[in-house]
């Protein structure tokens, strides 16, 4: 029975959970995550949870912060002054925008708050500061 190892192209359905239930994100009606496994193109306990499962095989894997999104960190939270958006913008609290730092990257972020002459930002991932609960299921190696 083959086995995952690290650096084999695998496809998994997943469904992704907060430790409430509530759902994500999931796999179910499209095609399968297409990753290749142990070299970090997923959440660190995603990632480790692939390592020698085999195909047809499901398993639910509990993800603490540490290895899923990480803490949420108060440097990520920012505030620009309103003068700084485009005019025709009117910023509104859950609004979730693309932001591009000094080097070109380009980050989602998230109106947390509109002031008087400010607008304060998130950086963190929206799963920062979760421990999340995933559901796997192996359909394919290689």
């Amino acid at each position: 029975m083959q086995q995952v190892k690290k650096g084999d192209k695998i496809k998994v359905h997943y469904h992704g959970k907060l430790t409430d239930g509530t759902t994500f994100d999931s796999s179910e009606g499209r095609e399968p995550l297409e990753v290749t496994a142990g070299v970090g193109q997923v959440i660190q306990g995603f990632d480790e949870a692939l390592i020698d499962m085999a195909i047809g095989q499901k398993k639910t894997v509990n993800i603490p912060v540490v290895m899923g999104y990480g803490d949420r960190l108060e440097d990520m939270i920012m505030e620009f002054p309103i003068t700084e958006f485009p005019p025709e913008m009117n910023p509104e609290v859950g609004m979730e925008l693309q932001m591009g730092d000094n080097s070109g990257n380009v980050f989602p972020v998230v109106v947390l708050e509109v002031r008087e002459e400010t607008v304060v930002l998130d950086g963190n991932h929206p799963l920062a500061g979760k421990d999340l609960v995933f559901d796997i299921e192996l359909v394919s190696i290689g």
